[in-house]
């Protein structure tokens, strides 16, 4: 079971490896497998199915897809996402080494232009690159080892596929078409491209490039994020996965045509919302049978295509592991598809002291051998169930609300009241389960791995205490740019989950609407059903102004209440800086937490006297992120406790108000990258607090980030935005039917929230060692620093310099999510009830 609750077991067979594999490559002769991951290339043996070699690139990580191999099979070529072409020799044992390194410069002959698929010509002197920073196709004389010449394109092209006669190239604009004048666009990496209404960008196009005009001469408008495709020349049919829209996009490139002929969309059910992510292909060897890679659903569709290959109809599903994002067809026939997750962050580490991470990958690629009518319908079944799909329809499909059905915390249906009118939402960073409350012998913690207990938390163990202590709750991200994409969408993307192999078009923060989802957010959800929303601090990048200003005198301009310090507000998503309070900070270090409390305190006062509280509010509280110990920053410990002391005061001023009888407040981390947990890496912080809130009860059912924003959007009356949320656990046992209506009294800080790190110089060796490490690392902006070294920081300070560090539980999974035990029971269906519980 993953951070999702989707079940992981994948059919045929499986090989493991410590990257995240993003696309693959057989080789003619069938005895190999080329896999691309983050990391570099990993060497199958096609018959043992073990891996031979990993041959990591000599500078850089993976891009999000590009992997090809030579004609005569002696030489592979590799893209990577930040400028380079890699080349290497194929030995006779089909083993590999680096023979050249080919650049790729970005845009304008600088930077990385994070290239992408890869198109060979048949005489093997060219390849064509997707050069998606450049938003052209580099030509690449591979005589000289250069690009020749680029042809503009689309916006981030992604794939690329000779036509056939080698006199056309068709192109894969995984951001749609370039937009004319007046038209509403937003940028991304730079580049301006179409966005609708909510900032989400809406546009994705395949496009035909005349080589020998050096222009692409035609463009047909698809589903979005167009990604791979494959070309089936002798049908005359090109296929193009979109992974933002769940669809395929067949087109009719006969005779010189292209014209699309049929869109087939490829869920596991038609009635259930977005969330597939159909992002790879492959095509069986006589042309009839497309298979898709539905990452959403760690699933693989088996589609038939007609007889003149114009339309196609689903088969059935083939179980995969987590995220699918790679296919090919082997030369006898076999399906091989890589799991860019694969089975989580379970890699052990080479050095037990170096401890294992979030980016401690465990990818995994699968053999599968087409099954027959029989066993597809068995996989089907098996992927409908393990991918919760029941449970998303029956979140997705609006029951008819019962007349007269009492006002409850969770409604049972959609469309039943609740007792709760305002939600509010808080948003922190990067903290897991152990590290806060590791000390509540209540909880299934850790002591030994809590280093921000209840010293340092007084607010958070008393928050949990008095009403709820969920200690079975987990983040479906690893790290911010997916964590908020988690915590704001209810999904991710396929660039969120391809570019961990270096996020150089984005590591978006709200600023790159090629990274969101076609569903859109949550405040989209709560203004189109007719709510009100507001926004305090969510993606908005804060500067202080002057901007040379340091923590000190930001914090002694708050104690002094002298308000001479202003802040610029910096949000890329035009809807919500429209409904963002212009005096709430977003991220920054050097803005303290109880600063951006104030600030909501203060317009709830105003709230006060007009009855006017929104009914969904959004505040972004991110100073429990941290400086290290970065010398004149707080301290870990007070970087800590300024965040508690804002999440006391902030429930402490709501159920003081008039609000309080109809407010829930839900307190919740973006990821938990940032420390260790006996239990599992995902496993982080919930809170919930309300009037109907349970008090001093342990909840241990399981729960995630999805599942805070599904129990949101019942209380609100809202549908599911994506299948991710809609198959989420709905948050019910946290809540009794009679209220409690005493109010929360926030405690003080026990640390100074000005304690600073001190200078290197003054330091003893032991802790000067972890200083100096703190000056390396870049607090500017998120998850900047190293992840492991960042870890290390933070266990030393709280621990000492000798304390043994926990290197077997860092990261993001520590034991995993099979150190609980899963138990799968068959039933029989009785065909008598109707009804069913949605967790069921």
């Amino acid at each position: 079971m993953v951070s999702t609750r989707q079940l992981i077991r994948p059919a045929g067979r499986s090989v493991e490896f410590g990257g995240r594999p993003v696309d693959l490559v057989a080789s003619g002769d069938g005895t190999r497998v080329y896999v691309k991951d983050n990391r570099g290339v990993v060497v199958l043996d096609a018959d043992s199915w073990e891996v031979l070699q990993e041959l990591p690139f000599p500078e850089g990580g993976g891009s999000m897809h590009g992997i090809a191999l030579s004609a005569d099979g002696r030489r592979l070529y590799a893209t990577t996402a930040q400028e380079h072409l890699y080349e290497a020799n194929v030995g006779d044992e089909g083993l590999l080494s680096w023979s050249r390194t080919i650049p790729l410069p970005g845009p304008g002959g600088e930077g990385p232009s994070h290239s992408c698929g890869i198109a060979l010509s048949a005489d093997g002197t060219t390849a064509f690159v997707a050069l998606s920073r450049n938003n052209s196709i580099g030509e690449v004389d591979l005589a000289r080892g250069a690009v020749v010449r680029e042809i503009p394109v689309g916006v981030a092209p992604f794939d690329v596929a000779i036509g056939e006669g080698g006199a056309s190239l068709y192109v894969s604009n995984w951001g749609g078409r370039r937009p004319v004048e007046g038209e509403q666009t937003a940028p991304s990496s730079g580049t301006p491209v179409l966005v609708d209404d909510r900032g989400v960008a809406r546009s994705g196009t395949v496009g035909k490039v005349d080589f020998g005009r050096g222009a692409m001469v035609a463009e047909v408008a698809t589903g979005l994020h167009p990604s791979d495709l494959v070309l089936d020349a002798d049908a005359g049919r090109l296929y193009v996965a979109n992974a933002n829209s769940d669809t395929v996009t067949i087109l009719d490139v006969s005779g010189g045509g292209f014209e699309e002929r049929a869109s087939i969309l490829v869920r596991p059910d038609p009635d259930l919302p977005f969330g597939s992510a159909s992002n790879a292909l492959a095509l069986s060897a006589d042309g009839g049978t497309l298979y898709v890679a539905n990452g959403g659903n760690n699933a693989v569709a088996v589609v038939s295509l007609g007889e003149d290959r114009a339309d196609g109809h689903i088969l059935g599903f083939i179980p995969a592991a987590w995220y699918p994002g790679g296919l090919a067809i082997g030369p006898d026939g076999a399906l091989l598809v890589s799991n860019v997750k694969g089975l989580g962050s379970r890699a052990e580490p080479e050095d037990p002291a170096e401890g294992r991470s979030v980016y401690a990958y465990l990818g995994t690629v699968q053999r599968v051998e087409p099954p027959d009518a029989g066993t597809l319908a068995r996989f089907t079944e098996q992927v409908v169930a393990d991918a919760r799909v029941p449970q998303a329809l029956l979140s997705w499909e609006r029951q008819e609300a019962r007349s007269g059905a009492p006002p409850r915390p969770v409604p049972e249906r959609l469309g039943e009241p609740s007792v709760f009118e305002h939600v509010v939402y808080v948003i922190k960073e990067n903290r897991t389960y152990d590290q806060v409350f590791g000390d509540m012998p209540q909880g299934d913690g850790d002591p030994s791995l809590c280093i921000f207990g209840r010293e340092v938390t007084p607010n958070h163990h008393k928050l949990a205490e008095e009403f709820v202590l969920l200690d079975n709750f987990y983040c479906n991200g690893v790290l911010s740019a997916d964590g908020h994409s988690w915590t704001t969408e209810g999904n991710v993307t396929d660039h969120l989950e391809k570019s961990f192999g270096g996020f150089t078009r984005s590591y978006t923060f709200g600023d790159d609407p090629l990274t969101y989802s076609s569903t859109g957010f949550i405040w989209d959800n709560v203004l189109l059903h007719g709510l009100s929303f507001r926004n305090y601090g969510e993606m908005d990048y804060a500067e202080p102004v002057p901007d040379d200003l340091t923590f000190t005198q930001i914090y002694e301009d708050f104690l002094n209440d002298r308000n001479e310090v202003a802040f610029t507000q910096n949000i890329g998503i035009e809807p919500l800086r429209r409904y963002s309070s212009p005096s709430f900070p977003g991220w920054n270090m050097k803005i303290p937490d109880v600063l951006r409390a104030d600030r909501f305190l203060d317009e709830l006062a105003g709230f006060e006297e007009t009855g006017d509280l929104p009914g969904f509010s959004m505040i972004f509280l991110p100073q429990d992120h941290g400086s290290g110990t970065s010398p004149g920053m707080p301290t870990p410990s007070a970087h800590m406790a300024d965040n508690d002391l804002a999440v006391g005061r902030i429930v402490e001023g709501l159920s003081k108000s008039r609000f309080w009888p109809k407010t829930c407040v839900f307190v919740i981390e973006d990821d938990p990258q940032n420390g260790f947990d006996h239990v599992d890496g995902h496993r982080s912080i919930c809170l919930v607090a309300s009037p109907y809130t349970k008090r001093g009860e342990v909840i241990s059912e399981f729960y995630n980030q999805t599942s805070v924003l599904h129990t949101m959007e019942r209380i609100l009356g809202l549908p599911p935005m994506n299948q991710m949320d809609a198959m989420s656990p709905l948050m019910s046992a946290c809540f009794a039917d009679e209220p409690d209506l005493t109010p929360y009294e926030a405690l003080p800080a026990n640390i100074p929230l000005d304690e600073l790190n001190k200078p290197v110089a003054e330091l003893p060796p032991g802790q000067r060692k972890w200083a100096e490490a703190s000056l390396e690392q870049d607090f500017e902006g998120f998850d900047r620093a190293d992840e492991d070294t960042l870890n290390r920081i933070l266990w030393h300070f709280a621990k000492g310099p000798d304390a043994p560090y926990p290197a077997h539980l860092a990261g993001a999974h520590g034991t995993g999510l099979e150190g609980r035990r899963l138990v799968i029971v068959e039933v029989e269906d009785d065909d008598d009830e109707e009804e069913e519980d949605e967790d069921d």
